[in-house]
């Protein structure tokens, strides 16, 4: 019994982030379809790496409107990012919620990521799929090939 109880636990350990982290802020700026400015509250600015998706790059298609698409939803509005790491950049890489515009008072229930993939203005980073929870990882699954369905955005 021990020994079975044992195993299931190294597994669980194996399937979690090593650390998880949460930081409060403010997006300050947008800088691409899937990269933002923070501002914390002890007024330091973090870069933001959003987890598990990639936006179109500054000369290819659709990257100012996935970039605006992405500062209507966060720009201005307090935040909280929940990541593991950072790259090589010095970037957070996280998920980033925000409140709804439709639904004040709701707080932090937006996945900024997850609606970038719904409207097609990213793809799902499958290539990093390892990195994210495995709830994200189908849920961004779900919303690319829901996204490529009704032809949205990069998918057209």
């Amino acid at each position: 019994m021990v020994a079975s109880s044992s195993v299931g636990l190294a597994l669980l350990l194996l399937c979690a982030p090593a650390f998880a982290a949460q930081l409060e802020c403010r997006v300050a700026s947008v800088t691409r379809g899937d990269t933002l400015m923070c501002l914390t509250v002890d007024n330091r600015q973090e870069l933001i790496r959003l987890r598990g998706i990639d936006s179109p790059g500054r000369k290819e298609p659709f990257a100012e409107r996935a970039r605006q698409h992405l500062a209507d939803l966060a720009h201005g509005k307090s935040a909280t990012v929940h990541w593991t790491y950072r790259d090589h950049h010095g970037r957070i890489i996280g998920a980033v919620w925000v409140e709804p515009v439709d639904c004040p008072g709701c707080g932090h229930t937006l996945d900024v990521s997850r609606a970038q993939l719904a409207s097609g203005m990213a793809r799902w980073a499958q290539r990093y799929a390892s990195q994210q929870p495995v709830e994200e990882r189908y849920a961004y699954e779900f919303e690319e090939s829901e996204a490529r369905a009704r032809r949205a955005g990069l998918w057209r």
